[in-house]
């Protein structure tokens, strides 16, 4: 449909110059961090408000045209290839702050607002938005694959912090699923029905979350270890003695070396954990002391601490590069990126059996993970020219699925469905999978809203 003849005329009126067909800009669209083969929409809208977005949608769905929502394009899982492509709908101009609300500490945004923005919005005030998922991204898009990240482990995922949302349906009508209210018992709840549906539901178009409040003190330091099973047991031992760490993250041996290179730092070269502490001056030394304590059990190394905000800024920083900085291991290769998600108590067996069978592979692998929530990543790095590579990364992967699964676990802790991880929904859910389908069906009946994303289609 690149072709602007074939574009519905109603389109081209609504839009004007912001409904393109450039075939750079489709391109773009068509992909995200992903390993998966893109594939450009047939054209790209830029809206401006909920209101348009209905309007597109409508005229969709009277042409039966696929719709793929788009936010940063920084996912993983192929949620944004328009692999039947259609009209991809970018949300980034759907991006002012509509109101921050101090005394209930939340927040009213468009979908196409990053945390980037908003925290600096929030800047100077005692507020803060915590979701940090690493790179940019839009909290639209953060909604749709219900994102966590660094700080989930106190303050929880977008599941625990989405209050409310406006949605637009499959056949363009306007909902907003739920009052501002801190809690309710009034009907079924539409916001987690949204949330991590990856547009396959409805676009979401504005967000309401909860604000925190900034900690009075705030220390972070970095610990290595003489093992990762080590490392891991630390963790699981912090979070079952109740101690409120903030994040916790988990590097290994390959990851802290791609770090040290690509972020011009000197850590050792060992399966290493992030902590960060949070509260009154007091009690952040008092978790502090009790972790460094376990971590010493455990075989842990001399805590590095970085109090300053300018120091732990840097240490940070580079965690968040972490991506970036294991692909550069490989200059050239793209990323076949996997996660999943298992119980803390079964977190030290899931990743010692991960960690063997990646080591022996022919794969540059680094492992790193959110590990106070139970969820890690395995980064296969790829030569996009070499089938047999992404073959061997798709083995690995179903196995590191089956083994979460096995311990009541589930494919996914943090990245989504997408397309990478269709073929494990029906297995992780079993009969619950047919209400999803079922859901599916009622809410969008064409099969127009991100079609061939989350659930594979069985008939």
């Amino acid at each position: 449909m690149s072709d602007p003849r074939t574009i519905p005329p109603e389109l081209i009126e609504l839009l004007g110059d912001r409904l393109t067909i450039d075939p750079i800009i489709r391109e773009k669209h068509g992909s995200d961090e992903s390993s998966h083969a893109p594939h450009p929409p047939d054209a790209v809208a830029y809206p401006e408000s909920t209101e348009e977005v209905a309007k597109i949608v409508a005229i969709c769905a009277s042409h039966a045209l696929p719709i793929v929502p788009f936010g940063k394009g920084s996912a993983v899982e192929g949620g944004v290839v328009a692999i039947h492509g259609g009209i991809c709908i970018d949300l980034g101009r759907m991006n002012q702050i509509l109101s921050i609300n101090r005394e209930d500490m939340d927040a009213d945004v468009q979908a196409g607002v990053t945390q980037f923005q908003l925290n600096e919005h929030l800047d100077g005030t005692p507020l803060f938005f915590s979701v940090d998922p690493g790179g940019e991204a839009t909290l639209g898009g953060m909604a749709s694959t219900r994102a966590s990240g660094t700080n989930t482990v106190r303050y929880g995922a977008m599941r625990e912090n989405v209050l409310r949302l406006t949605v637009v349906l499959a056949d363009g009508r306007i909902i907003r699923t739920a009052s501002r209210a801190r809690k309710s018992s009034a009907g079924y709840d539409l916001t987690r029905l949204f949330v991590g549906a990856e547009g396959t539901l409805g676009i979401i178009t504005e967000v309401t979350v909860r604000l925190y409040r900034r900690p009075e003190a705030i220390s972070t330091a970095i610990c290595a270890f003489d093992s990762i099973d080590n490392a891991v047991r630390t963790v699981i031992e912090t979070i079952q003695s109740g101690i409120p760490v903030a994040r916790v993250e988990l590097l290994d041996e390959v990851s802290i070396d791609a770090v040290n290179r690509y972020s011009d730092l000197d850590y050792s070269v060992a399966p290493t954990l992030f902590f960060e502490f949070q509260g009154t001056s007091a009690s952040v030394t008092e978790q502090a002391a009790s972790v460094e304590v376990i971590a010493q059990q455990h075989g842990g190394l001399a805590f590095q601490w970085a109090t300053d905000e300018v120091d732990r800024e840097r240490l940070w920083h580079a965690r968040h590069q972490a991506y970036y900085a294991m692909l550069a291991l490989r200059p050239g290769a793209r990323s076949m990126t996997t996660d999943v998600c298992v119980p803390v108590s079964r977190l030290a067996d899931c990743i010692r059996e991960t960690k063997r069978e990646v080591d022996e592979c022919s794969l540059p692998s680094p492992l790193l993970g959110h590990v106070g929530d139970g969820n890690f990543h395995i980064l296969f790095l790829i030569d996009p020219e070499r089938p047999e590579e992404l073959a061997e990364a798709e083995r690995l992967n179903r196995r590191i699925v089956e083994r979460a699964l096995s311990m009541d676990g589930t494919c996914t802790g943090e990245h989504g469905v997408g397309l990478g991880k269709v073929d494990f929904l029906p297995i992780e859910h079993g009969e619950a999978f047919h209400v999803m389908q079922q859901i599916k069906a009622t809410l969008d009946p064409q099969d127009l809203m991100n079609p061939g994303k989350v659930l594979k289609q069985t008939s």
